[in-house]
């Protein structure tokens, strides 16, 4: 069987976080009746003029600043002349010949460790669509037209992509991205990020590539992940049985786990793109880049590389909490707090994470608060509490708002008893009690005595009820034990 690769390019398109729309004062906020916010502007009435919204273009160039893109002093905006029911002014303006950010890349981290360098080859601003709703109307379809003119900013790759779980990690990196600007919250269930997913597949070893596929409007990390891979499957398979990939534009269905053919795919000069009359260049002074590049956060890479090198941590464990800024503020939050990285990191992406995937809920909606957490592994750290009462003080924070850790310590008795007179006393009642078990010990071989141990530590934990120091306790029995 012949080996095939599979090339892969992305264009994503990210929602600007803006109040107002890209051309209009009308308002993008999710969830509003159907058609409530679609002004005159969006809707390309007679006698209307586009005024282009400061804060989009802003956005845009500091998206360009955080990939390290040219910036050009000169964009212009372009008409793309197409029809469609739910694109009223029969045309959408975009930037096709002259976009606001240049050639820049993008770091993406890897699941083995390592990084790759994912070239952008421009990102350019435009206005969204409306949208058609095809369900409980009879038969028949709804517009909505409350996204037209809604500003985006769609970031187009180079095909350097050669796997799913590279594209993956691309949007991913994309996503970190945007979030950490602030410039977008990229939601996708509300299709504040999606995107369209290029695929051609190719032997291994050409250097030529093959005829591209183009998966419209995907819009989940998951989603992505299985078009890509069932689309690959399509192709490889219809080669190999004689058949040829033609360039079309496909719609992924997840139900059924296919791609289905939607178009046959346009070229350029089909829209009929010509520049906008209605919007002048827009003319970037360098100290309006300057000032933008100043008031740029700490980056994804940049928090990641810190993590590494600053507090220790290990490249997965820096690149999970770095993966977004909610998870990097609350870390450091909890680290700030207990000043142990590798502890707070360990909690965190632990005993948190696993309750929030359990809860279904994001970190940012945590009940547990960084400075709550901190407190308790602070009391794990020094010793007040041991593993096991931690996770119950763990849990009684997130059902029970507003108290601390030394609250629910001192309350439910949950101090770990280091007293070594008291613990002795509860392993001499422990050894007393178990004279079979004793015996079985001192009479086994010094490799198997370490797993028998556990018997007599659990009994005192027990006595305990979970609070004495597992560490005394182990030490302790051993050298009871281990007398004649």
């Amino acid at each position: 069987m012949m080996q095939w690769e599979t090339v892969i390019g992305l264009e994503v398109h990210v929602q600007l976080a803006t109040q107002s729309k890209i051309f209009s004062g009308a308002s993008t906020a999710f969830g509003s009746q159907p058609n409530s916010q679609a002004c005159a502007v969006d809707l390309g009435l007679p006698g209307v003029l586009p005024v282009l919204n400061e804060a989009a273009v802003a956005m845009a160039v500091q998206f360009g600043l955080a990939i390290d893109a040219e910036i050009p002093e000169t964009s212009v905006f372009d008409r793309k002349n197409y029809f469609y029911p739910d694109l009223p002014k029969g045309y959408q303006t975009s930037q096709m010949y002259h976009p606001i950010v240049g050639p820049g890349e993008v770091e993406v981290a890897l699941d083995d460790g390592s990084t790759k360098r994912v070239r952008v080859h421009h990102a350019h601003l435009e206005e969204d669509a409306g949208k058609s709703l095809h369900e409980d109307y009879h038969g028949m379809t709804g517009i909505d037209l409350n996204r037209a003119g809604t500003p985006l900013l769609e970031i187009v790759s180079e095909p350097d992509m050669r796997s799913a779980k590279e594209a993956v990690g691309y949007i991913r990196a994309i996503h970190a991205i945007v979030t950490y600007l602030g410039i977008s919250d990229g939601n996708m269930a509300e299709g504040s990020m999606r995107c369209d997913v290029n695929v051609s597949v190719r032997p291994k070893g050409q250097e030529a590539f093959g005829t591209r596929a183009e998966i419209k409007n995907v819009n989940s990390f998951r989603f992505v992940e299985k078009a890509i891979a069932c689309e690959t499957q399509r192709q490889i398979e219809l080669i190999e049985d004689g058949g040829t990939v033609i360039q079309e534009t496909r719609l992924y269905d997840p139900e059924a786990d296919e791609t289905r053919s939607m178009r046959t795919k346009e070229e350029a000069n089909d829209y009929r793109y010509f520049p906008c009359p209605d919007l002048l260049p827009v003319v970037l002074d360098r100290a309006y880049v300057d000032h933008l590049r100043s008031s740029l956060p700490e980056l994804p890479a940049e928090k990641r590389a810190r993590f590494e090198s600053e507090l220790g941590l290990s490249s997965y464990d820096a690149g999970v909490l770095s993966s977004s800024r909610p998870m990097a503020e609350y870390f450091e939050a909890v680290k700030q707090v207990c000043g142990d990285a590798k502890q707070a990191a360990n909690w965190v992406q632990g005993e948190l994470s696993g309750q929030l995937n359990r809860e279904g809920i994001d970190i940012a909606e945590s009940p547990v608060t960084a400075e709550q957490l901190g407190g308790l592994v602070k009391r794990v750290i020094d010793g007040t509490i041991n593993g096991k009462a931690a996770k119950q003080v763990f849990i009684a924070l997130w059902n029970d708002e507003g108290q601390t850790a030394d609250e629910l310590i001192d309350a439910k008795g949950l101090k770990q008893v280091t007293d070594s007179g008291a613990i002795e006393a509860m392993i001499d009642s422990v050894i007393a009690d178990s004279p079979v078990q004793v015996a079985q010990y001192r009479e086994a071989e010094d490799d198997k005595r370490g797993k028998m141990i556990g018997y007599f530590v659990g009994q005192v934990m027990k006595a305990s009820r979970g609070t004495a120091n597992p560490q005394q306790v182990n030490a302790l029995l051993k050298e009871k034990l281990d007398q004649a």
